[in-house]
């Protein structure tokens, strides 16, 4: 059962419709409204589009949901109409991204655990949900992923999906559980770049 308050996806969808269409812009790609609004739309729902087709789940979510399709076009336009004031806040795409790979990380997780995938497979699917669509922003515009480098990313995701499962586990209240889990994920996530920590390199 997906227990994250309605609309919450939705919210994480144009946060990441904006991180994307931002990032496009960063890279001097703001003369071409096509490629700022492919960037954003691809941001948005790669991730969502990777869990259901894993999950075997037809028709994709922003398929059969047309609100998907209201919360890109609402996040890019916002990107674009106010780019300039945006783009001058360095901090702003690194929170819209923290803020969508925390809830997409639950929801995920969630999901997967609705059709009946063990939980650690569903922590790992979790994962995949929030950071397969910064993988595919990045690589657009010729960026390393996030994923790649020894930022705290996919690592922040893991550690909120491990906490979902073990309070799932002992019963805690699964919106409570939700909430909690989110909110770690964006604090490990926030403290790690303020901290500058990162994740061992193998030499």
């Amino acid at each position: 059962m997906i227990v994250l308050p309605d609309g919450v996806e939705l919210f994480a969808v144009t946060m990441f419709a904006m991180s994307g269409a931002l990032a496009a812009t960063d890279r001097q790609m703001h003369k071409d409204f096509f490629g700022v609004a492919f960037t954003g739309f691809i941001t948005a729902i790669g991730g969502g589009s990777l869990r259901d087709i894993i999950l075997g789940a037809r028709p994709l979510v922003w398929i059969n949901d047309i609100n998907y399709m209201y919360a890109i076009v609402g996040g890019v336009s916002l990107s674009v109409i106010f780019q300039k004031w945006l783009i001058k806040i360095r901090r702003t795409l690194f929170i819209f991204d923290t803020i969508g790979i925390g809830v997409y990380t639950i929801i995920g997780l969630q999901k997967a655990l609705a059709y009946g995938v063990n939980p650690l497979a569903a922590v790992v699917l979790g994962m995949f949900s929030a950071v397969f669509g910064g993988v595919i922003r990045d690589t657009l515009i010729n960026e390393i992923p996030l994923i790649f480098r020894k930022e705290i990313y996919a690592t922040a995701c893991l550690a909120g999906a491990l906490l979902y499962v073990g309070l799932d586990f002992f019963q805690v209240n699964s919106t409570f559980n939700g909430v909690l889990s989110v909110c770690v994920i964006i604090a490990i996530r926030v403290i790690a770049v303020m901290k500058k920590w990162s994740l061992p390199t193998i030499d």
